[in-house]
């Protein structure tokens, strides 16, 4: 989705040319005013610093004025309003990712927020507080990484759907083509494309291997505090994957989805290393179900569900329900593989327990395929939908084992392998292949866990490794920490540029103080703990000496205790968790 100030759907209505995308502009900054002027021909905008007002502005008023800071920015992602003005998002620094087609795909490698918010003085003290967390959401905001656009090309619908465009809308803008699902500056709203590619030569000919991974915007969210279904059906960390595949004049596409469970569940942090996961009552749980797969069935034809999760304990509870509200839909065909009882011991090869379970389904929905002229020889008529817990670990190495069946089956009908032939039996092409997917799970667990994946040695190996163990529980302890202590204040960023709160005056304050209030007392927490321990002890190791060591042994071991009762029974207000909206 291009990101310039003529494609930003605020400035949408602003005669400016519509339909072009600027690639480099260059912002002036002066103390009233920042100018956005194309530098490839584009239009020209001023955006007031007292209150964000936009204007339209001819080639000379852009050029006229000297008293200014001048920089070269790669887009303007939107702008947000908040209680003292407006903000406006701009691309600072981009990277060439690869391509879609014979199109760049960039990544935004640095956003900056700049301020048009003078009426700040005005402000009450209390008004001034909340600007200021606001301010700080929004310096969280310029750091979210997985953001990639292109200037060009339509990145949110996958080969299929954009070959299927009405004639009149391919000539319509850009952002007015697009899946709002999947466009992460509609009303600031982030999504995250994610793209990998990899080529290799193939009996002397070129073969283009690319991934794109587009997370959806209708639940948004981080990896504790959205969970499941709303009640449109929407859920949590929905990725669309595609994996294209060019050789020789044909083009390719296989596509998959993954998604959280698709009912009203949750799962709250509470300084437990795994918080026990709950089914929220409600009275339109099935209907939460029939929305999502309604709405899955329109875009993507027939869906088989692939869970994941355990049989046993709490997974195996909310599996067990998932099972349940699937039987009121039996067009819908549900497989459940309990992946860590078939595949314990890492044993990634297991899959093939799963895949022949389902393989015919697999080749009848099969997959997209176009030649060079555009002429569509194959249609994908629907889609596997993959979930774990978190549909991040489990859920990307299953499908890196589908997408890797597939990818034979692509090859072979393009004519590059034969029937008998496999990318399976060249190590070079296979080993890309694995680190394609590799890569791509580490892309996608950052974005909604804040650390790597797991089980990274399955996919490129096969088997567990004693690095990859390592390396495992280095991102187990990355995930505890963030989940509890930092993605509660992750979310409110998320919600707020993304419009799921909006900012107004007439709003009582969200961060009013109600209760316990956990932040300050975490800390002081944390030390008595450690001291305590530290003291008792040493004071045991003195008991031999005298009475009196055993006596305090035991009053800082009683006091130690007492404290980590304290923090027990009081994990989840401990932690950080977000302010601006629910969980629903």
């Amino acid at each position: 989705m291009a990101t310039d100030a003529d494609e930003a759907p605020l400035l949408a209505d602003e005669p400016l040319r519509p339909g072009s995308c600027s690639r480099e502009l260059e912002l002036r900054e002066f103390r009233d005013r920042y100018v956005f002027r194309s530098l490839d021909g584009g239009g020209a905008f001023a955006v007031a610093r007292s209150d964000g007002s936009l204007r339209p502005l001819s080639a000379e008023e852009a050029a006229a004025g000297s008293d200014c800071k001048v920089s070269k920015i790669y887009g303007v992602a939107g702008m947000i309003r908040l209680l003292a003005g407006s903000y406006v998002l701009v691309i600072t620094s981009r990277k060439d990712a690869g391509s879609y087609g014979a199109s760049t795909v960039y990544h935004a490698n640095s956003m900056k927020f700049l301020c048009c918010n003078e009426a700040i003085k005005h402000l009450t003290s209390e008004e001034k507080r909340d600007e200021a967390y606001f301010m700080s959401l929004l310096r969280i905001a310029e750091t979210t990484c997985g953001l990639y656009y292109s200037y060009d090309r339509d990145l949110t619908l996958n080969l299929q759907r954009a070959s299927k465009l009405a004639a009149g809308r391919v000539h319509k803008p850009l952002w007015k083509q697009a899946d709002p699902r999947f466009v992460w500056n509609r009303n600031l709203l982030e999504e995250l494309i994610e793209t990998k590619t990899e080529q290799f030569t193939l009996k002397d000919r070129l073969v283009r291997i690319t991934l794109f991974s587009r997370r959806c915007n209708r639940r948004l969210g981080t990896r504790m505090w959205r969970r499941g279904a709303n009640l449109e059906g929407a859920t949590a960390n929905f990725v669309e994957t595609e994996q294209l595949v060019e050789y020789e004049g044909l083009t390719s596409s296989f596509i998959q989805v993954r998604g959280s469970i698709p009912l009203l569940w949750e799962q709250i942090v509470d300084l437990s290393y795994k918080p026990r996961p709950s089914i929220i009552e409600h009275e339109e749980m099935t209907k939460v179900v029939e929305r999502h797969f309604h709405d899955l069935s329109q875009r993507y034809g027939d869906t088989m569900v692939i869970d994941l999760t355990d049989k046993q304990g709490d997974e195996g509870n909310l599996s067990n329900a998932f099972a349940a509200e699937m039987q009121n839909f039996p067009d819908i065909r549900y497989v459940h593989f309990d992946f860590h009882h078939i595949c314990r011991g890492g044993n990634f090869d297991n899959l093939q327990v799963l895949y022949d379970e389902i393989e015919e389904a697999i080749q009848k929905q099969g997959y997209f395929l176009m030649n060079s002229k555009g002429e569509i020889l194959l249609d994908q008529s629907g889609v596997v939908r993959s979930n774990c817990i978190d549909c991040l670990d489990r859920t990307n190495v299953t499908q890196s084992f589908l997408a890797r069946k597939s990818l034979d089956s692509q090859l072979q009908r393009m004519g590059a392998l034969s029937s008998a032939e496999s990318i399976s039996q060249s190590d070079s092409i296979n080993d890309k292949f694995k680190k394609l997917w590799v890569e791509h799970g580490d892309e996608l667990s950052l974005e909604y866990a804040g650390s790597y994946a797991l089980k990274g040695d399955l996919v490129r190996y096969g088997r567990q490794t004693l690095p990859g163990l390592i390396k495992d529980g280095m991102s187990a302890l990355s995930r505890y920490y963030l989940n509890n202590f930092h993605d509660g204040v992750r979310q409110d960023a998320l919600d707020l540029i993304s419009g799921y709160y909006t900012v107004s005056k007439s709003s009582s304050s969200p961060f009013q103080i109600i209760g316990f209030e956990s932040a300050p007392y975490l800390p002081v927490a944390s030390a008595i703990i450690v001291g305590g321990i530290t003291v008792t002890t040493f004071t045991l190791s003195q008991v031999g000496r005298s009475a009196q060591h055993l006596i305090s042994s035991i009053i800082f071991a009683g006091l130690t205790a007492g404290v980590v009762a304290l923090v027990k029974a009081n994990g989840k207000q401990l932690c950080s968790r977000p302010r601006l909206c629910g969980l629903i």
